[in-house]
């Protein structure tokens, strides 16, 4: 089954695409019809900003579009950056995000946080959410080179001392935010009648 992802982010779209390999499900995305503006992210909450992407690239396409939002919660910043994740510092590039994360964490000793991203689903008769967390903490200097955004910086509980960026893809998507709630799509897809049952 195809569908559209509502995202211009490629680093995003290769990860997906690895969540989703082996499930039938193929996606095309932002990037491949530039013709199209970016969907606004300017809702209160993950839930918010994940429909509200869906429903603006559906009402220009008229095809099932699915679109998540995404973010980091600390909890030592009342769960900032959270849904500012993207644009949490004024220059909102990666390493300008990370260096207001880790000033804005000096002197603190609490550094859990987690990743959390919220899938949106939205056809002609059907919108949905599915979501997923990451539990982990905050390290005090980045350290790995794979991945992007603030995973240099973020320790997952799962992952025994490593940040997201020093683990392979493989291992990311097996216990990231994102792969957790994306291995709920075929669920939203089933509640939106798009594929059947699962066998008994």
């Amino acid at each position: 089954m195809h569908l559209f992802f509502a995202t211009a982010n490629a680093h995003k779209a290769d990860e997906v695409r690895a969540i989703l390999h082996g499930t039938g499900l193929t996606l095309t995305t932002l990037l491949d019809h530039p013709e199209l503006p970016e969907p606004p992210e300017d809702e209160a909450t993950f839930v918010g900003n994940a429909l509200a992407k869906a429903r603006f690239v559906f009402e220009r396409l008229q095809v099932p579009v699915i679109a998540d939002d995404s973010g980091l919660e600390v909890d030592a910043l009342d769960g900032a950056p959270g849904v500012h994740s993207k644009r949490f510092s004024p220059e909102a590039t990666h390493d300008a995000n990370n260096a207001l994360l880790l000033h804005r964490l000096d002197g603190h000793t609490d550094r859990h946080a987690r990743f959390r991203c919220v899938l949106a689903l939205k056809t002609a008769n059907f919108e949905g959410t599915v979501d997923g967390t990451c539990e982990g903490t905050i390290a005090t200097a980045r350290r790995g080179t794979a991945g992007f955004g603030y995973d240099p910086l973020f320790l997952p509980d799962d992952l025994r001392g490593r940040t997201m960026a020093e683990a392979t893809l493989a291992e990311k998507n097996a216990i990231s935010h994102r792969g957790r709630a994306f291995r709920e799509l075929p669920a939203l897809l089933r509640q939106a009648g798009l594929i059947g049952s699962e066998p008994r």
